[in-house]
């Protein structure tokens, strides 16, 4: 099954977004997170099956959605083995006319930094392929890749996604703070968008916010929901105070 993660901006408090997280709903030992068992499959061609169901599945919600009213777009996480599938782009298509009432500017396909790195020529043909549908991309656990400003330019991701690796330790850690400074700078410069990983709590949104990033999700804000609760949720979120008191002040 999918569960569903908000993604918001914290200066606003406009919700921007959800990412579809897999989980297992295994028979004897309960709800199993992916780590439990996408290992296991993650070299073989079962994996390629269940990343195809994802995207249908969140296609599906998408759709579910648009119909009661909330309009916001999913990502997903999409592996190397089934993006480099020859008849991915095809498949994509497929999904996407099967599903007319869903805008494919209502998707985002998130790939690994370093999963792009494997064959950057490959991936970069992919991906313009996927734009020409009007899918967008995000570079998912930037900064844990080595990229270079060559790779960065190749590929046309229009959002970055900062590892929550670097954020959840940059409050107490300079070299982590430094990464995720020039994360930023990088986005800032290449014109992307940029969205953080692992927001905790009340003090890492503040943080991020000082820096300019507003976007952001991780358990401070939301924790992985069923899609059932994820409408409820977005109709009374708010940010925290200290987030609108620190942009307000950054206004004047």
């Amino acid at each position: 099954m999918l569960y569903y993660q908000p993604k918001v901006n914290m200066r606003t408090g406009t919700v921007v977004g959800a990412e579809a997280l897999i989980r297992w709903q295994h028979p004897a030992r309960g709800l199993l997170p992916p780590a439990d068992f996408l290992p296991i499959i993650e070299d073989h061609p079962i994996g390629v099956e269940l990343g195809e169901w994802v995207i249908e599945a969140a296609l599906l919600q998408i759709s579910d959605w648009n119909t009661s009213g909330l309009d916001i777009p999913v990502s997903v996480n999409v592996g190397a083995r089934q993006l480099q599938q020859g008849d991915f782009v095809t498949r994509l298509s497929q999904m996407l006319a099967a599903r007319p009432e869903v805008r494919p500017g209502q998707l985002e396909l998130e790939i690994l930094e370093t999963s792009a790195l494997e064959d950057v020529a490959q991936v970069s043909e992919r991906m313009h392929a996927c734009r020409a549908l009007g899918v967008s991309f995000a570079l998912d656990d930037f900064g844990t890749g080595y990229s270079s400003l060559a790779y960065l330019k190749r590929l046309p991701a229009i959002r970055i996604k900062i590892d929550q690796s670097f954020v959840r330790d940059m409050l107490n850690d300079p070299d982590d703070l430094a990464i995720v400074k020039g994360v930023i700078g990088l986005a800032t410069a290449f014109r992307r968008k940029i969205i953080a990983e692992g927001v905790e709590t009340v003090a890492h949104g503040s943080r991020l916010l000082s820096l300019g990033c507003e976007l952001a999700q991780g358990h401070g804000i939301a924790r992985p929901m069923p899609a059932t609760a994820l409408p409820d949720w977005a109709a009374t979120w708010r940010p925290d105070a200290a987030w609108t008191a620190d942009a307000d002040l950054l206004a004047k």
